[in-house]
């Protein structure tokens, strides 16, 4: 048995029914064999990858909190603070029921290469809750997120761990659980990304992963003597990621013809209208499906199926694992040559691997959504210098980090025989960083 497959056994073994976590640690161990088995010896003493797939620390916490009708209700909050070897720990927080432990360990395991991927010093990290924001009240929301931040300061500061938003985390939740930092600790400091123009957030922050997605997909597009200009492309999701990437993509001369939420898609013919996607979704809070009242053409499709809808290219810019082997079939049917991950691993391992085997160009996440966690460390950055840089001045630094992430995943996956493998290409470029870190430190 290899060294990957023994450490992959015990990380199933040690985590039982964590099958997400188990998924992240089989595609990235996979994919890091050949550079796995060229320095076993010296990895196994080390027992590098043990340390590796362990998180450094998991918190686990309660959150009471009151709700309008005065019924105290009781959620469960986590920090899965996976690796600090190259910066303090760096990962978005998830308010959604369907948070656990095995999500939040796949996720910030994930974001140890993505973050490494981008250049700059942080760490990965992940957290959340099982509370749900849809449906509930400002004041709800803000009393959930005061008590969160109450318990979960202790562990917080700009050169330890610095979260950021995800999914059910936007502008109003980072506001509340910033202002209830402040007000506990006495410090303004950037500990959190994310936040509002006025008080430390970054210009293009909410644009940048759709944005860095679109310019990653371009570069491997141009690589490959393609181009987006007149591409017809579909994408899941319909919140900042994917707002951003379509509005990025239509920029760029691309005609996206789908878009989806949790209820359903819409299909637009003569292309989605973002400006009643953006209405819809960033001011009336509403459902996909609302976007035909105010476009006759287009129709909605209830549940699953946006990849049934025939593309050039497709983004998948929703959740994990929403892009099944069934749905790269039928993209693959209908002529589709590129898929770029939006999400974190929205596509199945038998997808991927199908989407590869079938010679169509494909993007993972951790190299083509690392646009976003790239601007939350710009906006650190700002923070310590205590200024602030113009949209151009960080969408020309995301732009250029965006290109640099395409040409290491190119120059790895080339040093290993792997050519045009981007998924092989991102873990070995993410990961070669780290191991190095990691045993520069010592074992710790």
């Amino acid at each position: 048995m290899s060294y990957t497959e023994e450490v992959y056994a015990k990380v199933v073994e040690k985590n039982p029914g964590e099958a997400e976590f188990q998924q992240a640690v089989s595609e990235v161990l996979d994919s890091l064999k050949t550079v796995i088995d060229a320095n076993e010896t010296e990895y196994r003493k080390m027992a590098l990858l043990e340390r590796l797939v362990e998180p450094e620390r998991i918190i686990s916490f309660r959150i009471p909190w009151v709700d309008d009708q005065g019924q105290v209700q009781v959620n469960k909050g986590y920090r899965v603070q996976f690796n600090s070897a190259i910066g303090p720990y760096k990962g978005g927080l998830r308010f959604h029921p369907s948070v656990n432990q095995s999500i939040l360990k796949f996720l910030g395991f994930e974001q140890i290469f993505k973050n490494s991927l981008t250049g700059l010093p942080i760490g990965g990290g992940k957290g959340g809750s099982d509370f749900d924001p849809k449906g509930k009240s400002d004041g709800e929301v803000m009393r959930f997120c005061q008590s969160f931040m109450t318990e979960f300061c202790k562990y917080l500061g700009p050169n330890q761990d610095v979260p950021a938003g995800d999914i059910g985390v936007g502008g109003r939740e980072i506001g509340y659980l910033y202002g209830q930092y402040k007000r506990i600790t006495g410090r303004y400091e950037g500990v959190l990304t994310g936040k509002g123009l006025t008080y430390g957030g970054s210009l293009i922050r909410t644009q940048a992963t759709g944005y860095g997605l679109v310019y990653l997909l371009n570069e491997m597009l141009e690589h490959h003597k393609y181009s987006i200009k007149d591409k017809t492309i579909v994408v899941s999701g319909s919140g900042n990621v994917a707002i951003y990437a379509v509005e990025k993509a239509s920029q760029l001369g691309g005609k996206v013809v789908a878009m989806s939420d949790s209820n359903g898609y819409v299909y637009d013919p003569n292309g989605i209208n973002l400006d009643v996607v953006k209405d819809i979704k960033e001011v009336r809070r509403g459902r996909i499906k609302e976007y035909v009242e105010k476009v006759p053409q287009a129709t909605y499709t209830e549940g699953k199926g946006i990849w049934s809808v025939p593309c050039d290219i497709a983004l998948p810019c929703a959740t994990q694992n929403e892009l099944t082997l069934e749905d790269a079939k039928k993209l693959k049917e209908n002529k589709c040559f590129a898929v770029a991950e939006g999400a974190n691993m929205p596509t199945t391992l038998d997808a991927t691997e199908f989407i590869q085997e079938n010679g169509m160009l494909f993007l993972p996440g951790k190299a083509a959504n690392a646009g976003g966690v790239a601007t939350s460390a710009l906006e650190m950055t700002q923070n310590s210098m205590r200024l602030s840089w113009t949209a151009e001045e960080v969408d020309q630094k995301l732009h250029q980090i965006m290109k640099d992430i395409f040409v290491k995943c190119e120059d790895a996956s080339r040093r290993y025989g792997l050519e045009g493998n981007y998924v092989a290409g991102a873990n070995i470029a993410g990961f070669e960083k780290v191991v190095d870190a990691m045993k520069a430190q010592g074992i710790v």
